[in-house]
């Protein structure tokens, strides 16, 4: 994955994520995430008996956005995403879990489930390097 793009996800906190239910109706939601590097993770929590989480578990397929946390309208910035999400029996949620509880140590006293997205595709604009520059990254398994 380009370094650019690893940072800025790095660096922001809160992302948009949209799935769909059976009929391909959208439902997105925004929430606080951690990012592995290492696994191509896109972490959050959130409760199990949550629309989302219920849509989530049914289609696995997730996409969304990212914008930084501080939006500089000349110098914009942001990723759009597409990602499987991962069942909770996967062996990368306990790693998840520490990597998003490092982040939000508060999130400790919430109750909820930790949830990964495995990303897939990532397109970046990022027009600090000239407007509409765009940098794409797609996993190849």
């Amino acid at each position: 994955m380009n370094p650019n793009i690893i940072s800025f996800l790095q660096k922001q906190t809160v992302a948009s994520i949209c799935t769909t239910d059976t009929a391909a109706n959208p439902y997105c939601f925004n929430c606080f995430y951690a990012f592995d590097a290492a696994n191509y993770l896109l972490i959050y929590k959130t409760h199990n008996d949550t629309n989302h989480a219920t849509l989530m578990l049914a289609q696995k397929m997730a996409a969304g956005t990212i914008l930084p946390n501080k939006i500089n309208p000349l110098l914009l910035k942001g990723v759009q995403w597409q990602g499987e999400v991962l069942p909770q029996s996967s062996v990368l949620i306990q790693q998840a879990a520490t990597i998003y509880h490092k982040a939000y140590p508060f999130a400790l006293a919430m109750s909820g489930t930790i949830w990964a997205i495995a990303l897939t595709q990532i397109k970046m604009t990022d027009n600090s390097k000239g407007f509409g520059a765009k940098l794409t990254w797609n996993k190849i398994d």
